[in-house]
């Protein structure tokens, strides 16, 4: 069952080690430096965890009953859940850390680990997690004001990312030249761009197709 999540601000420090000890351990330090901590004996109990849907980060053990944490970790980009991974280890060697980082780890730390080593990757997982969550959200808005186009705008909107003068845009279309200029005003003030070098910016990360 997959990890379901809450609308929320707060940034989160989920941790998942098997060793009870050690989740009291890092769940205590990331307190104390004013985190919310979540602690989890395994990886399904995670999964099947309410969780807040909102920044943070997962202080993920190598070694977990029934799942590894390399293979939780590919788990979860398969579920879509984009926390971003600091794994801990007192088994790691080189080929282990190599493939964490190439699955998109943050950090990789051996134990025993300094506390200010681990609290300074957790900070930078957050702020990478805030990072992602803006160009989500930017992202999401510029789709929608690509929905509000009409089919003709968008037709206009290929053309003119396409480097495609309005005059040329007008005889392909089987348009006015005024009529090109209106539907390109209209992209232009519904895709909220300042400039064509932006619009093509904004076209490029939507993935409008160019016009051959």
């Amino acid at each position: 069952m997959p990890t379901k999540f809450m609308t929320g601000e707060q940034a989160t420090v989920f941790v998942v080690d098997d060793d009870a000890s050690m989740r009291r351990s890092l769940e205590s330090l990331l307190r104390s430096v004013g985190h919310d901590v979540r602690v989890f004996a395994s990886a399904p109990e995670f999964m099947r965890a309410e969780l807040k849907d909102a920044p943070g980060c997962l202080v993920l053990d190598v070694r977990l009953p029934g799942m590894s944490g390399l293979a939780f970790q590919q788990e979860l980009l398969k579920a879509g859940v984009a926390l971003p991974v600091i794994f801990v280890t007192g088994h790691g060697d080189v080929p282990m850390t190599v493939r964490a980082m190439k699955a998109g780890a943050v950090e990789f730390l051996t134990k025993p680990f300094d506390d200010q080593v681990l609290i300074d990757s957790v900070h930078a997982a957050i702020e990478r997690d805030r990072g992602r969550r803006r160009d989500d959200a930017r992202l999401a808005s510029l789709r929608a004001r690509f929905e509000t186009l009409t089919e003709r705008e968008r037709q206009v909107l290929g053309h003119v990312v396409s480097g495609r003068v309005n005059k040329r845009i007008a005889d392909e279309l089987g348009l006015s030249v005024v009529t090109v200029k209106v539907h390109r005003g209209q992209v232009m003030r519904k895709m909220q761009a300042k400039s064509v070098a932006e619009l093509v910016r904004m076209a490029d990360r939507i993935g409008v197709s160019r016009v051959e």
